[in-house]
């Protein structure tokens, strides 16, 4: 009787003592090489595709059909024709021989048109950088809340990835009887393959989130 006392009282000691002291915490489990290696490529991939979008965005002159160069900004006259432009351009203090109205350049919704594109795919870099700052920012802590960053960081770029492919689309709609291969500029290629890299990368940042995710009912990640 007073052996199973004293193993009672000792039982209860020591359920206080772990009560007091708190269960111990678990470590979040190191990330396998291959993992990180595949977050940091998808990061350089993304912080790429923002730089050819912002440097597509910010030159604008996407178009070179008929000695005409069409662009988000400016439409500009090379060849004949340069004389008549240079004397309206004077008056509005742009490039040489380009204007911004470019309802002058004589498609039907032009301006319009391009006032659309250009807002677009402006607020696609904007996502996109929201999007990799927060995919980089994933990658400094170790906590539950760098997964969720990770998440919102991979929708981000794949909503850039819609934004950019419908400015694109709207371009080549707007100018789909000027438009040719050959005529696109390096600056239109460079969105191009933006539009791509975003979708890739969003796509595949979605993917690993959804492969480290603990199935549903099953403790998460400490």
């Amino acid at each position: 009787m007073g052996r199973d006392s004293s193993t009672s009282i000792k039982e209860l000691m020591t359920a206080i003592k772990m009560k007091a002291l708190g269960a111990p915490r678990l470590r979040r489990p190191r990330a396998p090489f291959l993992e990180v290696t595949t977050r940091g490529l998808i990061v350089v991939c993304t912080a790429l595709a923002v730089v050819l979008s912002s440097i597509a965005v910010c030159d604008g002159h996407w178009l070179l059909a008929d000695g005409r160069m069409f662009g988000l900004w400016h439409f500009c006259i090379m060849g004949e024709g340069e004389q008549e432009v240079g004397a309206l351009v004077a008056e509005l203090g742009v490039p040489p021989n380009c204007t911004t109205l470019l309802g002058l350049a004589g498609v039907d919704g032009l301006e319009a048109g391009m006032s659309v594109c250009r807002s677009v795919v402006s607020l696609a870099v904007v996502g996109a950088i929201f999007g990799l700052e927060l995919l980089v920012m994933s990658q400094v802590g170790g906590d539950q809340d760098s997964d969720r960053r990770w998440a919102l960081g991979s929708a981000l770029v794949l909503v850039a990835s819609a934004l950019s492919a419908g400015g694109v689309l709207v371009f080549m709609v707007l100018l789909r009887s000027h438009a040719w291969p050959m005529g696109f500029t390096l600056t239109f290629w460079c969105q191009f393959t933006a539009v791509f890299l975003f979708f890739l990368n969003g796509m595949a940042a979605r993917h690993i989130h959804h492969m480290v995710l603990p199935p549903s009912g099953s403790p998460g990640k400490c």
